[in-house]
């Protein structure tokens, strides 16, 4: 793993959108693995503001999405399609045909699980797989269990991600309590991998993640052996990995 220490969440952003951009101006027609939340939004802000100064060209490119809410529909304000719609995609020029998101409203959950992992496959599969790691470990919607899930599933989320994500909702008991997700395979067959993490309530779990024991009890730790992937972090978040790496977060 490489591991790149960043001053603050701006600078954090800075970073991972200029890793970002480097696949696309490399490879124009790339298959982008793309997340939600707090962390990733600084960088798809300066993606859509170097697209709108015609830096980057997405027309060819691809992207599919780590996961979305089982219960909330596309228009939903909460939904996962709504929130990359507001902040990434109706600023960039990616075509929508190219747009990727699990169906939440999907009548079949393993038809929609296996269609979702037949779409990827027939785009190639990820060539660069953009994460956030929850506070209890979590990439995408993979929570702590007694095994790594494998390929995109429907899985129940946790009393604490459900506590995490209830700040976006009017109250905790509109929170969706099931989600689709991609799996750990899925997530671990991109050529690269881009995990960004800020704070310093992310600091003990980016060192368990990162320099503790690969278990599924830690999700995140499976990306110790990816073969390319790349931590950016602020201070805060790197405040207890930094005596493993050195000052210099290389």
């Amino acid at each position: 793993m490489r591991f790149i220490e960043a001053v603050d969440y701006e600078d954090m952003s800075q970073k991972a959108a200029r890793i970002l951009a480097a696949q696309i101006i490399m490879e124009p027609d790339c298959v982008f693995g793309l997340a939600t939340g707090d962390s990733p939004l600084g960088a798809y802000r300066l993606l859509a503001e170097w697209r709108a100064a015609g830096v980057l060209d997405f027309s060819r490119a691809s992207a599919f999405n780590l996961d979305e809410y089982r219960g909330l529909g596309p228009d939903s304000p909460q939904s996962y399609r709504f929130f990359m719609e507001e902040n990434l995609f109706s600023k960039i020029n990616m075509l929508e045909a190219n747009r990727f998101i699990p169906d939440g409203l999907a009548g079949d959950p393993d038809a929609e699980c296996a269609r979702y992992e037949a779409a990827i496959d027939g785009r190639g599969g990820i060539d660069i797989q953009l994460l956030g790691i929850g506070n209890n470990g979590h990439i995408g919607f993979n929570e702590p269990s007694d095994e790594f899930k494998t390929d995109t599933h429907l899985t129940d989320l946790t009393k604490s991600t459900i506590d995490a994500n209830s700040r976006f909702f009017e109250q905790r008991a509109d929170v969706p309590v099931q989600a689709y997700t991609m799996g750990i395979r899925t997530i671990m067959r991109a050529r690269k991998v881009l995990l960004i993490v800020s704070g310093e309530r992310k600091a003990e779990i980016a060192e368990r993640a990162f320099f503790g024991a690969v278990t599924p009890q830690v999700p995140a730790s499976i990306l110790q052996l990816h073969g390319d992937a790349t931590v950016v972090g602020d201070a805060g978040a790197f405040s207890l990995i930094r005596r493993h790496i050195g000052r210099t977060g290389n």
